[in-house]
């Protein structure tokens, strides 16, 4: 495969609105050892990628500053040491920035093939969510199979894989969301219930719901205020996990009591710090118990819109309308 020196990719012009996004020209990577350079077809719009379009997520040093942590594609070139992929496969992976680009380098270890069955839109739909879920929710947060789960933002793309996985797993779900439509569609995906979050104290609901008792794990990107509330939400040995902060970065109003006396753990934690090896280690639990289940056509991602390379600032003025249920993607090829 001929690769050029120059491509074509998404330039951000200085942090602020999704307007500072346009097409523009640069140099295409070479993959350093160890790393893999994909031709890319289609690419994922996250959360991480709003916050560093706007200056409040900078990208590692060693990272490239291109927008974009999860993309699908062939493999183009390979960096030394490289011996699991070939010129040609059809890979997905989780990028460390660098994704709204015709050519992305990403490190062999975080990629994986796509499932069987599967588009280029399609597998590139779930790296971030994917590693994100099984990390935290069946990591730090050691969701079994026969417990219950608390998943906020239940219709984003990060809610959606986690009601999905929860499910196939064996727990059950209750999720929140911003409206009856939404909630209506957590159940449909796959959510035992769902609590509207602008009408409903989601606490008080967990509390009915489960008879008192809470859910054995709770998967949170609000932070803030929700921060009590998820910890009265918590049955005797329950987890916290947070991976988000929407709404604020800290909370004061804790009941340390509650967490003692029922042995309650909080715990979270971001991906994109994670080593290679660390992410390595994730692809290969995906590759072993959540790619089967996808290429038999279960737990898959939800495609809300695609759009254009060109048009990345409308899918992230869709993305910050907060409309989507499940993914928004970017057609590169």
């Amino acid at each position: 495969m001929t690769v050029p020196s120059e491509m074509t990719l998404v330039n951000l012009a200085k942090p602020g609105g999704p307007e500072m996004l346009a097409l523009g020209r640069g140099p295409v990577p070479a993959p350093r050892t160890g790393e893999i350079l994909i031709k890319v077809e289609a690419a994922g719009v996250n959360r991480p990628d709003v916050q560093q379009r706007k200056g409040l997520y900078p990208p590692p040093p060693d990272a490239s500053p291109i927008l974009g942590l999860e993309v699908a594609g062939t493999v183009a070139a390979l960096g030394d040491g490289v011996e699991a992929w070939a010129i040609g496969d059809e890979v997905c992976g989780l990028a460390n920035g660098g994704g709204y680009a015709e050519y992305c380098v990403i490190p062999a270890l975080q990629c994986l093939p796509w499932p069987e069955g599967y588009d280029a839109t399609r597998a590139a739909a779930l790296p971030e969510t994917y590693f994100t879920v099984w990390a935290n929710a069946f990591g730090h947060g050691a969701l079994a199979s026969g417990e219950t789960i608390l998943i906020h933002g239940g219709t984003s793309g990060i809610g959606v894989t986690a009601i999905k996985l929860a499910r196939a797993f064996g727990a059950t779900v209750y999720a929140t969301a911003g409206s009856d439509e939404k909630c209506e569609a957590c159940k449909r995906l796959g959510a035992h219930e769902a609590i509207n979050y602008r009408s409903q104290d989601f606490a008080a609901e967990i509390a009915r719901l489960t008879g008192k008792r809470g859910v054995n794990v709770v998967l949170d990107m609000v932070g803030g205020d929700y921060t009590s509330r998820n910890v009265a939400s918590l049955a005797f040995g329950g987890r916290l996990v947070v991976i988000g902060f929407m709404g604020g970065g800290k909370s004061d109003a804790i009941d340390l009591t509650r967490i003692a006396t029922r042995r309650l753990v909080i715990t979270g934690s971001t991906m994109r710090p994670r080593t290679a090896a660390e992410k390595g280690a994730i692809a290969a639990e995906l590759r072993e118990k959540v790619w089967p289940l996808l290429a038999k056509g279960e737990c898959g991602p939800e495609i809300f819109e695609t759009f254009p390379l060109g048009e990345a600032a409308a899918a992230h003025a869709l993305m910050e309308e907060s409309r989507h249920i499940g993914k928004i993607m970017l057609a590169v090829a």
